[in-house]
């Protein structure tokens, strides 16, 4: 019974685990630009003398799902979406994250960011000069026109790279990096619209299904180990008789 006990209790533990990662993608369906969690399973021996025949189910969840969302008018001047694959790279400490998230803010600094993140352009993170107008090609290229000038002028290029979904992982804060930790090199094929946002690429009727099975899979495991306790504690009675 120890067996059946071990195989229903390491069951629900991954059930539990999928559960968090699908509940995770579902509180994010309409956050701009995420990108859904995708999770696999993995079986791991148990070390120790007598657990041969064990193995430990574990979730995986660092794989991420790149399907582009639907892009949708929002008319603000900064506000970008990427057309088909692609990512804006931002400042994340010392290193470089990425986002689709492209709704941006210049600070009263002049920085140019993405959730108070600094987004970087061919020489570091951008910043502009004092303007009266700004304005950003679908290749990323910002132009200004200087504060009292009537001439627009190129003052950088925002950092856009293509790299694969196989090589990306989520950091802490949810954004996307390398999963060597190198910056990814930029990208000439990458384009953006301008007045628009893509929205979260989570299907929440997908996600919604997916848990009702889950949830379903987590009582059964449960009962389970309820049938498995049961029988060995009458195993321990007729022992006893």
């Amino acid at each position: 019974m120890d067996r059946l006990a071990y195989t229903a209790m390491t069951a629900a533990n991954r059930t539990l685990e999928s559960l968090s990662v699908r509940a995770n993608n579902l509180a994010n369906a309409n956050t701009p630009g995420f990108r859904a969690d995708m999770e696999s399973a993995q079986a791991v021996d148990i070390k120790g003398y007598g657990y041969d025949s064990r193995h430990l189910a574990t979730v995986k969840n660092d794989g991420v799902d790149m399907t582009p969302g639907t892009l949708t008018v929002t008319g603000r001047d900064l506000d970008f979406a990427i057309r088909g694959q692609g990512l804006i790279a931002l400042q994340d400490g010392n290193g470089e994250a990425y986002t689709r998230h492209g709704s941006m803010v210049v600070d009263s600094e002049g920085r140019l960011t993405i959730n108070g993140r600094q987004v970087m352009g061919e020489g570091g993170p951008i910043v502009l000069p004092e303007y009266d107008n700004v304005s950003i090609g679908e290749d990323g290229t910002i132009s200004v026109m200087p504060r009292g000038d009537y001439l627009m002028t190129e003052v950088d290029k925002i950092k856009l790279v293509d790299a694969p979904a196989a090589e990306l992982k989520k950091n802490a804060a949810g954004l996307l990096v390398r999963k060597d930790g190198q910056p990814a090199q930029a990208a000439d094929n990458v384009r953006l619209v301008s007045g628009y946002l893509e929205s979260s690429n989570v299907s929440s009727i997908d996600q919604l299904t997916a848990t009702l099975s889950l949830n379903r899979t987590f009582e059964t495991q449960v009962k389970m180990m309820k049938a498995a306790e049961d029988m060995a504690s009458a195993g321990d009675r007729l022992l006893r008789d």
